[in-house]
């Protein structure tokens, strides 16, 4: 029988640690991500539903707007947290609030997020019809996996330092395809640079 030193025996418990930690980064997310894509491909569409009033056509200008200032508030979100880690050139550190308010920004961008993924979950579902289309459907469900991953790199202390930015950066990304895929498209006549106009 080997025995192992405290420390050896510490070393292994970090080791299993991280891999439950990384396995759990990984594998909730995309159990989230695909819960939705579940849903939207099971869902029976409501081509009738509406966004806090609004219907048809006026609904979608909304969803657009609400995209929009998601969009601009996501670009505020990453730029707080390239502060809060020192890499703005030229600023000074960031003052002690900064933290609390990225927080605070990342909540109220989510709730934001909630009326305009319902309505697109309910009136459409998950659709396939056109590049444009899928590559919407796929980021709306990649957007709450990675944010799950970011909640949970955010709370691990046991996670590598590189996952946290990672997960900020997919987050951003993620809101930036959605508003390129359906707010730009709505806001700009129905057609986007780079992709069919269908």
């Amino acid at each position: 029988m080997i025995r192992l030193n405290g420390k050896g025996s510490r070393r292994r418990d970090s080791g299993r640690n991280l891999a439950v930690g990384t396995l759990s980064a990984v594998l909730l997310p995309v159990a989230v991500g695909y819960g939705i894509y579940l849903f939207g491909t099971h869902h029976t569409p409501d081509y009738d539903n509406g966004l806090l009033g609004e219907h048809g056509t006026a609904a979608v200008d909304l969803k657009a707007r609400m995209g929009t200032a998601l969009l601009g508030l996501a670009l505020v979100q990453t730029g707080l947290a390239l502060w809060m880690y020192g890499r703005v050139p030229g600023i000074r550190s960031a003052p002690r609030s900064v933290p609390l308010g990225h927080r605070l920004l990342g909540f109220l961008i989510l709730l934001a997020s909630l009326p305009i993924a319902y309505h697109c979950l309910e009136t459409y579902g998950i659709e396939t019809a056109s590049p444009r289309v899928a590559i919407h459907s796929f980021a709306g469900c990649a957007l709450y996996g990675a944010f799950v991953a970011k909640v949970i790199v955010v709370r691990s202390r046991r996670l590598p330092g590189w996952l946290l930015p990672v997960a900020g950066a997919l987050l951003a990304l993620g809101v930036a395809l959605l508003w390129y895929t359906a707010a730009l498209w709505a806001l700009n006549g129905s057609s986007v640079p780079g992709l069919p106009s269908v």
